[in-house]
């Protein structure tokens, strides 16, 4: 191992924003069993299967319905 590096020529992590971040939320235990029900018939895990539905609403820009009511 060196004594000093030098970084001065260092560039930012071009992947950093795919970078996943544990979080915790709650759901209610339908919601649960739902998505575990899927994760059986798919044999993907039901925290898997949360996330890619979340990803595609984010991606399709689709808004709840539910907000849509509220406001």
């Amino acid at each position: 191992m060196r004594e000093n590096y030098d970084f001065s020529q260092s560039i930012k992590n071009p992947y950093s924003k795919q970078l996943k971040k544990q979080v915790t939320i709650d759901l209610e235990q339908d919601v649960i069993e739902y998505f575990e029900e899927i994760a059986q018939e798919t044999g993907i895990s039901y925290v898997k299967l949360i996330h890619l539905y979340l990803r595609e609403r984010m991606e399709n820009k689709r808004q709840l319905s539910v907000i849509k009511q509220i406001t």
